[in-house]
């Protein structure tokens, strides 16, 4: 279904309508549209050009090629406001193509942005708000740096379902992205796109710049397939521009998409790198390179712009100045929208206002069930809490790679079908997708995202798991088959660096709960983070309760003693620290038990989250692990690396730097050393070494 399309206009015509130019430059708006045009699309080929010249690093090509159809989306198409770049309802730019930031910071300074001359001129520079690629959160009017339309679109459909009513639309917005043949290269446009055209997203529009140049030459080298034809087979409304500086062509393609509903649009735009350079046109070395100053001279009188660098004649300027006006008109007229129906609906305006600000509803603690004492799985408890508190919750959203019922992570009666958009997303085989998805809602706002597969597939999801730290979003990764202990699928399901290599990630909190009381605890921690995402990592297998009563109130912390020294009133300092995580927690109490039969003083602490751990203050830290113990032992049935600055120069790691192997979990972990009997070995050990002896047998 197609909306009416409204009239074309020229760039000029809605400056010349808002009143926002005088004098001369009026005349110059009624003479010469045409001419002013270009002029105004040149301008933005100059800025970004200038910047990388200024740098002396970056990719000028693509600004010069997709100028002219990101002038129009800026100018005419898109609903924003320059003055507010976090107006809820203002309509959403996805720079995929992050390569052409140039192009970007240009238009945000252009159309009135809080992006200064000053901001261009430091572009890619030490603590300038111009870096190389755009990061959401450094400077203002830039959305996202990654492929998260898709799940931007899933979010305004989503969050419109929840507060529009009776004919009031508060939520009505559209996402557009611009993309690069790289980026339809890229798994993950396959799988984004594939998502998309399924669930019918027809507020989402993706320009894709085809100008046909990748780093190593012409795209021809690696990429001939029919794109309009992939996309038109995921279900995708599909039109084809054939020169991309055809402003007229452009209009009314943009226009075609805007007016589809019941598909998501591609406007395939063949450009030009580098466009009208005198000899760097069409040419690779035009990617990621400034031009240079011969050709960035030749190319300015081409065009004849006579200007200095970073100077924009006032009519131009106009142009993109006009959106400023356009721009608080609009979010004027939605306040008002907002305002009126708010008074209709009082009760739903304060949940408007305390989704969007991120807080959690007063309360919402209540309903995490009592299961602290249960003997089950950890993603079981997962799954537990999850169904406990989503009807508490309506802003929780996500779903699952295909793996639902294994990684326990369904919103019972909430599916998300084309008829009603429910909190339940069924993401098919897609973790690199899934990522994107869960990082777009939560960039729309109102929404806090989650998403479930196994841990070893985590690899598949690392660029999203990145940047959902880089940009500080509450996203919350449920990672089930956590370990060995998962059995039978064998060492291509098992994970065994994945926790090291989530560990690395600064800004992500990892939490690898021992039993259900531990769990209830990390899912309180990730929901009530706002400045970043949380990986929960979960059993396949039965968990018995470590220490319910030591767990439910220290957990959260990161670390906290289990059992041993430091439990109950018995004085003195232990003999050996045993530190663990998960399902190894278990295995240390056996062997606490046993060293203690043969009188040496243990300590059992559990340690689910590095990050929470070392967040909390010096003496809290001290009081678990006393510094003055140098005897330590880490059981934890993955890579060793890291666990060295918990386990000092004395400590031992019952760890695994091996690949693991197919047979019932207890037979795997007994088979590769993750029993009592091994962990008190390597205790004795640390005592002896740490006293200066040698262990006895």
């Amino acid at each position: 279904m197609k909306e009416p399309n409204r009239r074309a206009i020229p760039l000029f015509e809605s400056v010349r309508e808002a009143g926002t130019v005088t004098g001369p430059a009026t005349q110059e708006l009624v003479r010469e549209p045409a001419a002013l045009d270009a002029r105004s699309i040149n301008a933005v080929r100059v800025l970004a050009v200038d910047a990388v010249e200024t740098a002396h690093s970056g990719h000028p090509g693509a600004p010069m090629g997709l100028a002219p159809v990101a002038s129009l989306l800026w100018t005419r198409f898109l609903r924003h406001d320059p003055k507010d770049p976090a107006w809820p309802d203002r309509d959403r730019f996805v720079l995929s193509a992050g390569h052409a930031s140039a192009l970007l910071y240009a238009l945000l300074h252009l159309t009135g942005y809080d992006v200064t001359l000053q901001d261009l001129r430091g572009f890619r520079q030490w603590s300038s708000r111009t870096p190389g690629h755009p990061e959401r959160g450094h400077t203002p009017g830039v959305e996202t740096t990654i492929g998260n339309a898709v799940g931007m679109a899933i979010g305004e459909r989503i969050v419109a379902e929840q507060f529009n009513r009776d004919g009031v639309d508060i939520v009505d917005h559209r996402t557009f992205c611009v993309c690069s043949d790289g980026d339809l290269m890229e798994g993950l446009s396959h799988e984004a796109a594939s998502l998309a055209g399924h669930l019918g997203l027809g507020r989402l529009v993706l320009v894709y710049d085809d100008n046909r140049i990748s780093i190593d030459g012409p795209t021809s080298l690696a990429f001939s397939e029919d794109v309009g034809a992939r996309f038109a087979a995921y279900g995708w409304h599909v039109t084809q521009v054939p020169d991309g500086e055809d402003v007229a062509a452009l209009d009314e393609a943009l226009r075609d998409a805007v007016a589809e509903t019941e598909r998501p649009s591609l406007v395939a735009v063949r450009t030009h790198i580098a466009s009208g350079a005198p000899t760097k046109q069409d040419t690779a070395g035009a990617h990621g390179a400034p031009l240079g100053p011969d050709e960035v001279r030749a190319w300015k009188e081409r065009i004849g712009w006579s200007q200095e660098p970073f100077d924009v004649p006032a009519a131009a300027a106009a142009v993109f100045a006009s959106c400023v006006p356009h721009g608080a008109q609009a979010h004027a007229e939605w306040r008002a929208r907002f305002d009126s129906w708010a008074g209709a609906n009082p009760d739903l305006a304060r949940e408007w206002r305390r989704r969007m600000s991120g807080a959690l509803p007063s309360g919402w603690e209540q309903a995490v069930p009592d299961i602290a004492a249960t003997t089950m799985a950890t993603r079981k408890a997962s799954g537990a809490v999850l169904a406990a508190i989503a009807p508490r919750l309506p802003e929780l959203v996500g779903g699952s790679a295909d793996l639902t019922e294994s990684t326990s992570t369904a919103i019972p009666e909430s599916p998300y079908d084309l008829g009603r958009p429910g909190r339940f997303l069924h993401f098919g085989v897609r973790e690199h997708a899934m990522g994107a998805v869960m990082n777009g809602l939560a960039l729309h706002g109102g929404l806090r995202p989650f998403g479930g597969t196994f841990l070893v597939f985590s690899d598949y999801m690392r660029p999203s798991i990145r940047l959902a730290a880089l940009m500080g979003l509450p996203v919350v990764f449920v990672f089930t088959h956590d370990s060995i202990g998962l059995g039978e699928d064998g060492p291509t399901h098992q994970p065994v660096e994945h926790l090291a290599a989530l560990r690395a990630i600064p800004g992500l909190v990892v939490i690898r709960p021992a039993d259900a009381a531990e769990t209830t605890a990390a899912w309180r921690v990730a929901l009530e983070r706002t400045d970043g995402p949380t990986a929960l990592v979960l059993s396949r297998q039965d968990l018995a309760p470590v220490n319910a009563a030591a767990g439910a109130p220290h957990a959260h912390r990161g670390a906290y003693v289990v059992a041993g020294e430091g439990t109950d009133d018995r004085a003195g300092v232990p003999d050996v620290l045993l530190i663990a995580t998960g399902s190894e927690v278990r295995v240390a109490l056996d062997a606490a038990e046993g060293l203690e039969g043969e009188g040496t003083r243990v300590r059992v602490v559990s340690m689910p989250s590095w990050e929470l751990f070392e967040a909390q203050p010096v003496e809290y830290r001290d009081g678990v692990l006393p510094p003055s113990v140098a005897a330590r032992v880490v059981v934890e049935a993955a890579a060793s690396i890291g666990w060295e600055r918990f386990a000092g120069r004395d400590g031992r790691l019952v760890t695994l730097d091996r690949f693991g192997a197919s047979a019932p979990g207890p037979v795997a972990q007994a088979e590769l050393g993750f029993t009592p009997e091994a962990v008190a070995r390597a205790a004795r050990e640390a005592v002896a070494a740490a006293r200066g002896g040698s262990a006895s047998a």
